[in-house]
C-alpha cells in the first residue's frame, strides 16, 4: 500500500498508487511525502527509480550500530527508526525506515502504526503548517516521542496498582505477580531502547547542515526524551524494589507455612515416643500388665503435647 502527498498550488493532493507519477501525470517534484506500508518490490522499485535512490534491506534497517540507524550521504539522510509495538502479549520495538532527500520524505514501514495515522489527520487538516517532508519526519517523530510519553505514564500507574496488590490484596496468586513483574520490565526494557534510539538519531540530525534545524523543536525533543529516559530509570527502580518486596512477602509466607508444621511436629512428637515405648511387644515391661498403664500414657501424651504450647505461647513464638 503506497500513499502519496502531493503539494499543487498551495493544495494538498493523495493519491494511493505510483501509476500517475510513473506515466507523468504528476511530477515528482510535487511529492512532500511517499507513504509506503508493507510494499511489493515493484512499488520499491519505481520509487528507486523515481527518486534515484536505493531503500536498505529489512534486515538492514533493524542493525542496530548507529551507522544503520543514521546515514547522511550528499543531500540524503536515511534514517531507521523504533516504533514500539504494544497491541501484542509481548512487547517489541518495530523498525521504520525515513529517506530524507530534499523537500521529499520517503518512509517504509510494515505494520500499522497509529502515529502516521494521527499524522496524516494532521497533514489533511492543516497542510500549509508541513511545507517539506523534514518538518513531516520531525512531526511524526513529535507525535511517536508523545505515545511513548503515554505508554509510560500507563505503565506507572500499571507497576502503582501491581504494588497496592502485592501489600493489600495479596492471595497466593505468586506465579501471576511474577509474570506481570516480568512483562513490566520487559516493556520498560523496550521503551528505554526506542527512547535511546531516538536520540541517538535526533542528536546525529542536529548536527547536520542540510535542513535548518534552529527552526524545529528537535531540541524541545531532546529535552522531552531525555526526561523519559530518566523516567525508565525509575520505573526500573521500582520493579526491582517491588519484586524484592514480593519475594521478601513470599518467604515470610512460606515461613509461616513452615512455622505451622513446626509447631505440629513439636505437638505430636512427644506423644509419638510415648505410645511408640507403651507400643512395644517385650515380654518383660513394668507397666504391661498395670491396672492403671493406660490412663498414666494417655495423661503423659496429653502433657507432652500442651508442654510445648504452653512454652511457645509464653516466649511469644506463636
Amino acid at each position: 500500500m503506497v500513499k502519496c502527498f502531493l503539494r499543487i498550488s498551495n493544495r494538498l493532493q493523495i493519491i494511493e498508487s505510483l501509476e500517475p507519477l510513473e506515466s507523468g501525470r504528476f511530477h515528482h517534484e510535487d511529492v512532500v511525502w511517499i507513504d509506503m506500508l508493507s510494499p511489493t518490490t515493484q512499488e520499491v522499485r519505481v520509487v528507486e527509480s523515481l527518486f534515484d535512490l536505493k531503500f536498505p534491506t529489512k534486515a538492514e534497517s533493524e542493525e542496530i550500530e548507529i551507522s544503520s540507524r543514521y546515514w547522511e550521504e550528499g543531500k540524503r539522510i536515511e534514517i531507521n527508526s523504533y516504533f514500539l509495538i504494544t497491541t501484542e502479549e509481548n512487547p517489541y520495538n518495530e523498525t521504520v525506515s525515513f529517506i530524507l532527500q530534499g523537500d521529499v520524505l520517503i518512509s517504509v514501514r510494515y505494520k500499522e502504526l497509529r502515529s502516521f495515522d494521527e499524522f496524516s489527520k494532521k497533514f489533511l487538516s492543516s497542510p500549509r503548517l508541513f511545507k517539506n517532508g523534514f518538518e513531516i519526519f520531525c512531526q511524526i517523530i513529535d507525535i511517536r516521542i508523545d505515545t511513548d510519553a503515554d505508554t509510560i505514564e500507563t505503565l506507572s500507574k500499571e507497576v502503582t496498582k501491581l504494588r497496592r496488590h502485592v501489600f493489600t490484596d495479596y492471595a497466593n496468586d505468586d506465579e501471576e505477580i511474577l509474570e506481570k513483574i516480568s512483562h513490566f520490565e520487559d516493556l520498560n526494557m523496550m521503551i528505554r531502547e526506542n527512547l535511546t534510539d531516538k536520540q541517538r538519531i535526533l542528536t546525529s540530525l542536529l548536527k547536520s547542515n542540510l535542513y535548518d534545524i534552529s527552526r524545529t523543536e528537535i531540541p524541545i525533543m531532546l529535552k522531552d526524551l531525555k526526561s523519559l529516559v530518566e523516567h525508565t530509570d525509575f520505573n526500573f527502580e521500582r520493579l526491582d524494589y517491588l519484586q524484592s518486596i514480593f519475594i521478601g512477602m513470599l518467604s515470610v509466607e512460606q515461613n509461616k507455612t513452615i512455622k505451622i508444621f513446626t509447631i505440629v511436629n513439636v505437638i505430636f512428637l512427644p506423644p509419638t515416643l510415648i505410645a511408640s515405648i507403651y507400643g512395644m511387644n517385650f515380654e518383660f515391661m513394668p507397666e504391661l500388665h498395670w491396672k492403671y498403664g493406660y490412663a498414666m500414657a494417655a495423661v503423659l501424651m496429653v502433657l507432652s503435647s500442651i508442654t510445648p504450647l504452653y512454652i511457645f505461647k509464653k516466649k511469644g513464638w506463636m
